[in-house]
């Protein structure tokens, strides 16, 4: 079955960095479109950076230049990092995928803050 599987979260100061992995399985990696999204408290879920099967990013306007997403077939893991990071970019990071249907990860927590 489908898995993913978020890691890397914790608390940093702003402008601090930090990169989240997510390991996947039960479906062709090499081949599948993975996406990072966001939750932030009383917000929705919203779309942070989107990677293909090809390697083509695309990114929310307010993380362009700031985080980077990339992708490491072998080891069936994509990453999210994330540098210059601000308060508002606290929120619970989950790993997203389209195999037949969507599929998520558990999350894991950011938070930016002093």
């Amino acid at each position: 079955q489908v898995q993913l599987v978020e890691s890397g979260g914790g608390l940093v100061q702003p402008g601090g960095s930090l990169r989240l992995s997510c390991a996947a399985s039960g479906f062709s990696f090499s081949i599948s479109a993975m996406t990072w999204y966001r939750q932030a408290p009383g917000k929705l879920r919203e779309l942070v950076a989107t990677i293909t099967s090809g390697g083509s990013t695309n990114y929310k306007g307010s993380v362009k230049g700031r985080f980077t997403i990339f992708r490491d077939n072998a080891k069936n893991t994509v990453y999210l990092q994330m540098n210059s990071l601000k308060p508002e970019d606290t929120a619970v990071y989950y790993c997203n995928t389209i195999v037949g249907r969507t599929y998520w990860g558990q999350g894991t927590q950011v938070t930016v803050s002093s």
